[in-house]
């Protein structure tokens, strides 16, 4: 497939993340007001669309309180700054198995919760978008599995067309674009999708060149879709999907620093993607035709 470079890019900054993150950085947004903030500093420098993982304030661990999504959505809301809203459905995944001698019981961190448990935030709040990540893998942890089968993937899919909320489908490898196709093509997803193309994820799908393009070929020409690469390789991945027709995310769910030695903010690395996007010759897209361009519902304050 020739290259087309596309020059019209919609930047999403992903804010804070699941991951073990909060303790290596100070910029790490812990509650739903520092989430929040964090949002609107993203959305003054050039994002279109924040997404949004919460933690327990205190302790900035994983959450999947409603409560704490209800109050980063209000915040979000009332700002006086538009931006997407788009929250994450991909956690109550979870599978901690114990060491290869005795792989059961599940261990300690393991969440493994029902598609109604997993939407309920989701329901709540109505985000334009919400993410739904097409398969389960090995996920860089030696025990840790995420687990998305065909079945929670279809009643996951469904709640979110039914509640108007716009799937964001994660791939982390190519068998998860075969999938998203499928429920495509059964009307479980309505056409056209949007696709976010996780690469360099261990053990998903490897951040080299060949392989985002194996990515990038199989996600159909009317879908519209953006990529990231995680640590080092996040901004190199920000001219990677301008250069072959897509949209970029950046955030400190994906890379904390700026430089060597230098920690990111999330407003820093948007900076930083607007203007490599820029010097390639492209625009940024701000969130109303974003919402244009994806068909999103925009939800008044509640």
């Amino acid at each position: 497939m020739p290259l087309e470079m596309n020059k019209r890019v919609f930047i999403t900054c992903a804010v804070t993340g699941s991951g073990s993150t909060q303790d290596r950085s100070p910029h790490v947004p812990r509650s739903p007001k520092q989430i929040a903030e964090s949002c609107i500093a993203a959305a003054n420098a050039g994002a279109a669309i924040v997404h949004c993982h919460v933690r327990d304030p205190e302790t900035g661990a994983p959450s999947r309180d409603t409560k704490l999504y209800r109050e980063v959505t209000d915040r979000v809301r009332d700002a006086n700054v538009d931006m997407v809203l788009n929250l994450t459905a991909g956690m109550g995944g979870d599978m901690v198995f114990g060491p290869p001698s005795a792989p059961l019981p599940l261990g300690a961190g393991t969440d493994m919760a029902s598609a109604e448990e997993r939407m309920a935030h989701i329901a709540e709040c109505l985000p334009e978008i919400c993410t739904l990540d097409c398969g389960t893998m090995n996920f860089a942890e030696a025990d840790y599995v995420m687990t998305n089968t065909p079945g929670m993937l279809e009643a996951m899919g469904t709640m979110m067309e039914d509640l108007g909320v716009k799937p964001e489908i994660e791939a982390f490898d190519t068998g998860h674009l075969w999938l998203a196709k499928n429920l495509v093509e059964r009307g479980v997803l309505k056409s056209p999708a949007l696709v976010q193309l996780c690469m360099g994820i261990p053990w998903g799908a490897p951040d080299d060149l060949n392989t985002f393009m194996a990515m990038v070929n199989n996600v159909p020409t009317d879908w519209n879709w953006s990529a990231f690469s995680i640590g080092r390789n996040e901004m190199p991945y920000v001219a990677a999907a301008v250069l072959a027709g897509g949209n970029v995310r950046v955030g400190l769910e994906d890379n904390l620093w700026l430089g060597k030695g230098e920690l990111a903010t999330n407003e820093a690395l948007v900076t930083r993607a607007r203007a490599i996007i820029e010097n390639m010759g492209a625009e940024i897209i701000g969130p109303a035709e974003v919402r244009e361009k994806l068909n999103l519902t925009k939800r008044a304050p509640k």
